[in-house]
């Protein structure tokens, strides 16, 4: 049966300044453990801690730009572009100069537990 999610809840955000995240599916606001999907606004200067999850992340940017860096490099993801991080991979996101907008999904769904935050 289809599924009416009415409003996102908004959870706590890990990293040096405030970053609003609202869930809309998820463990936290649909019950959902096989994907979440949220979307992000975070603030000019925001990083948070490198982690290396037991999921994959799908990130569409909406506005701004989203610096994305892993161990083998780093890059800036646009407003318009995507990112793809696999599951094992180390990965750490900041928004150091303009803040951004973006909608993240995750394949099985975020979970405080299996993120795996430096």
């Amino acid at each position: 049966m289809a599924q009416l999610i009415e409003k996102p809840t908004q959870v706590k955000a890990a990293g040096n300044k405030p970053k609003v995240i609202r869930e809309y599916i998820g463990r936290v606001n649909s019950m959902t453990s096989a994907a979440s999907v949220a979307h992000m606004q975070s603030p000019a200067g925001w990083v948070e801690p490198g982690q290396t999850p037991e999921f994959d992340e799908y990130t569409l940017v909406l506005k701004g730009c989203l610096k994305v860096k892993t161990r083998s490099g780093e890059m800036e993801v646009e407003a318009g572009q995507a990112v793809i991080v696999n599951k094992g991979e180390w990965v750490q996101y900041s928004t150091p100069d303009l803040g951004a907008e973006y909608i993240a999904v995750c394949l099985p769904a975020f979970s405080p537990d299996t993120v795996h935050r430096d």
